[in-house]
């Protein structure tokens, strides 16, 4: 069985997309990893240069009367295997809203999947029912936070719909920690945030991540090339500090 992790967060921006194709990309060198693109927006589904048209989605997978298998929906691509998002999921929120069947359609279908050790979901910046579905399929909740004063808002939320999921869906739900991104850590209000930050983590009984993730040029440079970081540029500061993440948080 995979150990499936969900990268999430309601605030836009925040670097959910760059965390989930990079952790994706060092963990597939570690063991068949499988992005799963939950983000109607399809940010990670452009970064492997995914197929939407004539090519089954997490879409078809979330509302398909006949519950297609996911594996149907996996594309394998030169930066590695992902199921691509739709547009058409802001519509599938709204067909699965209000069925209880359907807060599980997600787990159901990465339940039947054989062959991956890790599994990764980029999710959309909104509390929605396509979010249940990741939390309740997840093992590990990956949550990515930046040092500024808006980072910290709705963060209680997202911690109050964790548990919600914890004691009705997925009582083995865990939240691996606060990730912060985009860090210089140069300024007094960062560091200010980060304490603060810090003790939210505490009361959501996580940790802050050891590692910090700095920002480069980089970064965008790879995303605008539509290439993983790990691939396009496996020495720069952020990749560094994106490996040093990932082995702090599978030790």
């Amino acid at each position: 069985m995979a150990i499936t992790f969900v990268v999430a967060n309601q605030k836009g921006g925040i670097g959910k997309t760059t965390t989930a194709t990079t952790l994706a990309g060092i963990l597939n060198k570690k063991g068949k990893t499988l992005l799963i693109d939950a983000d109607p927006q399809c940010n990670s589904t452009a970064t492997f240069e995914a197929k939407i048209e004539d090519q089954a989605t997490l879409y078809d997978v979330m509302v398909d009367a006949e519950r297609l298998p996911l594996e149907d929906a996996v594309q394998k691509m030169p930066n590695g295997d992902i199921v691509a998002s739709d547009p058409l999921l802001v519509k599938a929120e709204k067909m699965l809203d209000g069925d209880v069947e359907g807060l599980y359609r997600l787990k159901d279908a990465v339940d039947e999947l054989d062959g991956y050790k890790y599994i990764v979901i980029d999710t959309a910046p909104s509390l929605n029912v396509i979010l249940y579905n990741c939390l309740i399929a997840a093992n590990e909740v990956i949550i990515p936070v930046t040092a500024d004063a808006y980072s910290m808002q709705g963060l209680r939320q997202l911690c109050d719909t964790i548990k919600a999921v914890q004691r009705r869906q997925n009582p083995g739900l865990k939240i691996a920690g606060l990730l912060l991104v985009k860090f210089a850590g140069r300024s007094n209000l960062e560091k200010q945030v980060q304490a603060e930050l810090e003790q939210i983590a505490s009361e959501m009984g996580t940790k802050m991540f050891k590692t910090y993730i700095r920002e480069c040029v980089k970064t965008k440079e790879a995303q605008t090339k539509k290439k993983l970081l790990p691939d396009y540029a496996p020495n720069c500061t952020t990749m560094q500090d994106y490996e040093a993440f990932s082995k702090e948080l599978i030790k």
